[in-house]
């Protein structure tokens, strides 16, 4: 069975005619009548019947023609698919981001890349790097923004731009008025840090001498950067977070921010595609458009 076969039988079911459904398929009469009866004796049924005035489907071959015209239609669709693989910028794009990222910089991000890619929605994976690993290795996800250091074999990671790190204290704290504080003077304050899979969680304890663990062992670890600063408001305790989520949008009264000393602890953030994704121009998108984000307090870097 072809779809040339497939062709014949949809069109002579259209036009119950030999002549007629010959030159729709531009061939001859002959060539179509064999080409079909050859396709009867192959799937053992009988799809027309054949009189001197017209030619009528069997009640067989009524189930027979619906399916040859799903084919040939999902066939059709083949070349426009291909075409639209053509336009890298066309079609959904699955990013994954780690969750002290995507609430900061998600809403900045989204609207430059619908401007500069209206036909690429972001279906977007928020999850811990270790997850996000696998999920871009198997292509469950197209493209990751993660913090370095990143190294998956297969993986190329593009930096995009470093941010630094601010301390947190509750207002009231003997440092609310403070103008800088060294990494090192943490170490006698109860530190409030995320979950263990957080890699913020171990930028922070790295950044900050003496904090293996937090100091006050009642105080529980938080589960999102939001939470932190919520109790930090309550006095639990200080933190540290990254620029991006101390935007003046996301700002509460009863937290005040207070910088390192230079040079201020910082991450780098970059973007991770496999090396083999065929779409690498909606990578590039991606990039370009976290670039064009307005925040003073990143520290841009282009490729």
């Amino acid at each position: 069975m072809t779809l040339t076969e497939l062709r014949y039988v949809v069109a002579l079911a259209q036009e119950r005619h030999f002549g007629r459904a010959a030159q729709k398929c531009f061939v001859t009469q002959p060539t179509l009548s064999l080409a079909l009866a050859k396709l009867e004796d192959e799937l053992g049924v009988r799809l027309f019947e054949r009189n001197k005035n017209e030619v009528l489907v069997t009640p067989m071959g009524e189930g027979i023609v619906d399916q040859a015209r799903r084919v040939l239609d999902e066939v059709a669709k083949i070349p426009a698919l291909a075409r639209a693989a053509q336009d890298q910028l066309a079609g959904a794009l699955r990013l994954g981001v780690i969750p002290t990222i995507g609430p900061y910089l998600l809403p900045e991000l989204v609207p430059i890349l619908r401007r500069r890619a209206p036909q690429m929605p972001l279906m977007i994976e928020e999850n811990f790097t270790g997850n996000l690993v696998p999920m871009l290795r198997d292509g469950e996800i197209d493209a990751a923004i993660i913090a370095l250091p990143f190294s998956v074999p297969g993986v190329t990671v593009r930096t995009l731009y470093e941010e630094p790190f601010s301390v947190v204290v509750p207002e009231g704290h003997a440092w609310a008025r403070k103008k800088r504080v060294r990494p090192e003077e943490l170490g006698g304050e109860n530190l409030l840090v995320l979950n263990a899979g957080h890699c913020f969680r171990d930028q922070v304890l790295e950044a900050c001498p003496g904090q293996g663990n937090t100091a006050n062992p009642e105080s529980r670890p938080g589960s999102s950067l939001e939470t932190i600063r919520n109790m930090v408001a309550s006095g639990l305790g200080v933190s540290v977070l990254p620029a991006t989520a101390l935007q003046p949008r996301y700002g509460n009264a009863l937290v005040k921010e207070v910088p390192f000393v230079a040079p201020a602890p910082s991450r780098k953030v970059a973007i991770a595609s496999r090396t083999s994704f065929p779409r690498p121009q909606a990578v590039d998108a991606v990039a370009e458009a976290i670039l064009e984000v307005k925040l003073p307090c990143l520290r841009k870097v282009r490729a």
